[in-house]
């Protein structure tokens, strides 16, 4: 199976720039559909964008045996959220794989009585949980980010603040010591309250700041969280649950070819584990 999988992770590249192209395809239908162009040009690009399709299918048949061989990887990992969402995001991509090489047969006449929507709904069934725990792998990884860099920036501050100031009498920053004449001060009334909503929108600005600046100082993490965004939308197109047309599906398809590109061609910006 090793065998495979290195043999496999050589077309790769090849896959990608297909699905690019097939995009590219339907985000082309779309605009040339808007534009008023004729019939005949439309149905040379829906055709062409069904040879890519086609194609990218032919080029998948091993990618259940890599999809298996990596959630095998992913089940050694220590963090048990991490374990969690690649483990099972990667046996929902062999599922979805293994659908997609079923309908390839189908589209090829070797099961000619297929039933293709079936499949082809349950392919992007597989395909939208996939995706869904890789968006929550990414949510928690930010999370830990965020909440790592927001200790170093309290730590930083802290170390700072802590230079010791001499206090004397004369300026008044020594408290004066109370007669024993004086009656104690009752201890104030704790009130609990609501945060106003320009400290709510503080911290969200806050938030928001520390969001960036985790992002911006982890290329990998930020394309991943790019390519899955754009990604979610096709099945959650194809599956009726939230439609938004050729026009976008095609432009996030487009765009999350383009990002898949970028870590083949730099492979420090694919996520790892």
């Amino acid at each position: 199976m090793e065998t495979w999988v290195r043999f496999n992770s050589q077309s790769q590249a090849k896959e990608r720039l297909c699905r690019a192209a097939q995009y590219a395809c339907t985000l082309l239908g779309y605009t040339l559909q808007k534009g008023g162009a004729g019939a005949d040009l439309l149905m040379t690009v829906k055709q062409l964008e069904s040879h890519m399709s086609l194609t990218r299918k032919l080029m998948r048949l091993g990618n259940s045996a890599e999809a298996v061989e990596s959630a095998k990887r992913a089940v050694h990992l220590s963090d048990s959220v991490l374990r969690l969402c690649i483990t099972v995001a990667h046996l929902n991509k062999a599922m979805y794989f293994a659908c997609d090489n079923v309908l390839w047969a189908g589209k090829t006449g070797l099961l000619p009585k297929l039933d293709q929507d079936k499949w082809s709904q349950r392919s992007f069934r597989y395909y939208l949980f996939a995706l869904i725990l890789s968006l929550t792998r990414d949510a928690y990884e930010i999370g830990l980010l965020m909440e790592r860099e927001s200790r170093c920036c309290g730590s930083a501050k802290a170390s700072l603040s802590s230079t010791p100031v001499a206090l004397t009498p004369e300026n008044g920053d020594l408290p004066t010591t109370p007669s024993s004449s004086a009656s104690p001060s009752p201890p104030p009334l704790l009130i609990p309250t609501i945060p106003s909503l320009p400290m709510l929108s503080l911290r969200l600005r806050k938030q928001v700041r520390l969001l960036a600046v985790v992002l911006r100082s982890n290329p990998p993490l930020l394309l991943d969280l790019l390519k899955n965004l754009c990604d979610i939308v096709i099945p959650l197109d194809r599956l009726g649950l939230y439609p938004t047309g050729n026009g976008f599906v095609g432009a996030c398809g487009l765009a999350s070819s383009v990002l898949s590109i970028l870590t083949i061609l730099h492979p420090w910006l694919k996520l790892k584990p």
